[in-house]
């Protein structure tokens, strides 16, 4: 076995010696069209196409509907060198850890309807490499593309081994609608999917292996992952899943049955059509995206009673209402999983002050939303015979962590895995070799499990959920060490 500390050179080393040195073919020929990229600017070695459309603009007559598949056509040429718009949202005025504390989590760049779209990185000269498909998280209500701490060119510039993709897709009222004349509610879960098959069917052309395709989500974009895993088991197209921070059983689908706060929305822009949820929808088609969005927001921010809430819909079709029912009917795609949590994801999520937090809601947040889910879903798993892998990201440096109690707090393992933890010093400095060592660390197991999402990561010491042991990263001045899953997850039980 190679030993571990000579992986990450290696890779280079190969890439470099296959491919040669960099060359500007920044015009791939794909099967739905051609698309115009550019080299990144600070990783030479790195062709982005930050701007694919994947499906039809979601506007108009289309709001609110299934994505529609774009026509193929090869002679239609699109200019990919630009990040495309984010979704729809609402950019909460509501200070948190992630917009008040750090730079690096907030979308940049303008928001629009027309956003169906991913960005593809690959290395300078690519042929038949693992692919990973990454889905942002932002609880089902903001996130896209454009966020500096999950823009992967540091990675990819490292490795020259690996393409990641990355995606827009539709969240809150506009991808949740939860409305009475819908058939489909679960319209950001039908993105994610529209994305994977353009992924699946184009990627080949930008070097990437279709056969070997990774589907990775965090937080939100973890349930997602999970969702996904279920919803389409005999076809998943993905080989392998990881579910940073999320699982399917964490409790977020929404409770609205009585498809109550769609209406409520439409009744404050003059659409209240109670008997009538069809002309609900044509008179809501018609309102500005932005009006809409700012109303939920405004809603929102000003804690106004009652709540309003567009997430998953427990539809039984793309989203369920008892996996543990799905888990024993064996309808699960059969491809190995990484589930992962923080040590301390709640410190981000409840009301804080510079000084600190309440720790004890915080560790509930911590227990109840991340590390008992991952905890049962590696159970379920391990019962279907499932290859599962789990790990705990434990890292608390200053650039990522400002605040003195802050810790490993959820997504805080993000600018590590992406390789941004050095562009973004938030007031605190350079990163340290010790978090070099470990962001690179995580990288090059992950990317073992793209390479061979059954046993790759066992050539490095990472032993399945069955052997009683996980990884911790980043803690007592270790850069990796192994753990028992009962030290984690004992709790639980």
């Amino acid at each position: 076995m190679i030993p571990f500390f000579l992986l990450s050179a290696l890779v280079v080393d190969l890439a470099s010696a296959k491919h040669g040195p960099p060359a500007n073919n920044l015009i791939v020929e794909a099967n739905s069209g051609t698309y115009r990229g550019l080299i990144n600017g600070s990783a030479p070695r790195v062709r982005e196409f930050l701007g694919i459309p994947y499906a039809k603009p979601p506007k108009d007559e289309l709001r609110w509907l299934p994505p529609q598949r774009l026509e193929s056509n090869t002679s239609q040429v699109y200019d990919a060198t630009r990040y495309p718009p984010s979704c729809a949202q609402y950019v909460s005025e509501v200070p948190t850890i992630y917009s008040d504390v750090t730079t690096g989590y907030i979308i940049s760049g303008p928001i629009s309807e027309d956003c169906l779209a991913l960005g593809v990185w690959t290395p300078a000269q690519a042929e038949n490499l693992p692919v990973i498909m990454f889905i942002t998280g932002g609880g089902f209500q903001t996130n896209g593309v454009e966020v500096n701490y999950q823009l992967p060119y540091n990675w990819v510039q490292r490795t020259q081994a690996h393409i990641v993709v990355t995606i827009n897709y539709r969240m809150n009222i506009f991808g949740f609608p939860n409305a009475a004349g819908l058939d489909s509610q679960n319209l950001g879960i039908l993105d994610q999917r529209a994305a994977l098959e353009w992924v699946r069917d184009n990627i080949e052309a930008f070097g990437g292996d279709p056969s070997r395709i990774t589907l990775w989500g965090q937080s939100a974009g973890a349930v997602s992952t999970e969702y996904l895993n279920f919803a389409f088991w005999d076809d998943p197209i993905a080989t392998g899943f990881f579910g940073q921070s999320g699982t399917a059983i964490l409790p977020i689908t929404s409770a609205d049955t009585a498809q109550s706060n769609f209406s409520f929305v439409a009744s404050n822009f003059g659409c209240d059509y109670p008997n009538d949820p069809t002309q609900e929808l044509a008179c809501m088609r018609g309102v500005a995206w932005e009006d809409i969005s700012n109303f939920i927001g405004g809603y929102s921010d000003n804690g106004t009673l009652p709540a309003l809430s567009f997430a998953p819909i427990a539809d039984d079709e793309i989203v369920f209402s008892d996996y543990q029912e799905r888990y024993a009917n064996n309808q699960i795609s059969q491809g190995p999983a990484i589930f992962s949590t923080a040590r301390e994801e709640g410190n981000s999520l409840v009301p804080y002050s510079r000084s600190g937090i309440n720790e004890t809601a915080a560790e509930g947040v911590t227990l109840g939303l991340f590390v008992c889910p991952a905890a049962e879903s590696s159970q379920l798993r391990t019962e279907a015979g499932l290859t599962t892998y789990r790990y705990q990201y434990a890292g608390d440096f200053d650039n990522v962590s400002p605040l003195p109690w802050a810790d490993a707090y959820h997504s805080s393992d993000i600018p590590l895995l992406f390789a941004t933890h050095q562009d973004y010093t938030n007031g605190q400095g350079q990163s340290t070799p010790f978090e070099f060592a470990v962001s690179e660390r995580m990288e090059d197991l992950l990317l073992s499990f793209m390479i061979d999402p059954e046993g790759g990561p066992q050539q490095y010491g990472w032993a399945p959920y069955t052997s009683g042991q996980m990884l911790r990263f980043g803690a007592d001045g270790k850069v990796m060490q192994n753990v028992s899953i009962q030290s984690v997850d004992g709790v639980c039980s």
